[in-house]
């Protein structure tokens, strides 16, 4: 007795399987913004205010900067002038400086700048790269500084010295100049950026509070004048709502459940179900030959 084989659908499932796969890798390639590294995305839109005309002279009395804006300053050689700017979670912060040295018939020789940047708790920031420190010659009308910080992580090892969430501050100052140039008149252009580069340098837990100065005071004082319920005492006015000399992102502070990480643990989820459906329908054979009855 002559039998018709089973028609074989191993083939049309090895396909079907191999177009998810790629489907779910392309998917995984152009989900997270850390991938590609886009220059495009840089300042946020605060950049087009005008920003401050003046700087400080100390961490305390520090100008405050938004995200991607940028400050001017007048100042005399030997200043030391202080910036400060927020940063988040999974942000990569680039400050620029533009110093406008005097006419070169008043200065006596060539001059070296440089540019630092600390975070929340003062400890100084090292530079991704950059040009932090640059010389002047003496006939020089500007010189260029920049510095590309390490991608701010979310949480960090206390004895680790990573960027965390929280005040930047930038430091500009001239390290090496003659004598008889200390005090001529120099103007001063920072510009800060935000580049975001997703959650792949995420960590796997959060800070209870940024790194902002008085971040733990304020904080403090709400509860002690509203209450745990956040209402306002019997014997007193409606608490005024927390103001940090600093200020914060845009959008306040990331509330650190939430990152593209995700995206790549369903995708890979995904991915695995259906290589275990691939393998299977390669291993499971093609099942009772058909010359054989049923119950032998």
């Amino acid at each position: 007795m002559r039998t018709t084989p089973r028609p074989r659908r191993t083939r049309g499932i090895r396909r079907a399987l191999t177009g998810a796969l790629l489907a779910g890798l392309t998917l995984l390639t152009t989900a997270s913004p850390a991938v590609a590294d886009d220059p495009s995305a840089s300042a946020s839109p605060a950049g087009d205010e005008a920003g401050p005309t003046e700087a400080g002279t100390t961490f305390r009395t520090a100008t405050a900067l938004k995200q991607g804006q940028s400050g001017i300053a007048q100042a005399s050689a030997g200043d030391y002038l202080y910036w400060v700017f927020p940063a988040d979670a999974g942000q990569r912060p680039t400050v620029r400086a533009t110093v406008k040295l005097p006419e070169s018939a008043a200065r006596r020789g060539t001059s070296t700048w440089q540019v630092d940047v600390y975070d929340g708790l003062r400890r100084r920031q090292a530079c991704m790269y950059g040009h932090q420190t640059r010389k002047a010659a003496a006939d020089a009308a500007t010189v260029e500084l920049s510095c590309v910080l390490r991608p701010v992580r979310s949480w960090s090892e206390p004895w680790a010295n990573d960027p965390l969430p929280g005040s930047y501050y930038i430091r500009l100052t001239v390290v090496d100049l003659p004598a008889a140039d200390l005090g001529l008149p120099v103007g001063v252009q920072v510009r800060t950026s935000i580049k975001e580069v997703g959650g792949s340098h995420d960590g796997d837990g959060t800070l209870s509070e940024p790194l902002v100065p008085g971040v733990s005071v304020a904080s403090t004082n709400e509860k002690g004048e509203t209450g745990e319920t956040g209402e306002a005492d019997d014997g007193g006015a409606s608490a005024a709502p927390r103001t940090v000399a600093t200020g914060e992102p845009e959008d306040g502070w990331a509330s650190g459940w939430w990152t593209d990480r995700w995206l790549w643990t369903v995708g890979g989820g995904v991915l695995a179900a259906l290589a275990a459906v691939f393998g299977y329908s390669l291993t499971r054979g093609r099942g009772r030959p058909s010359h054989v009855p049923p119950g032998v």
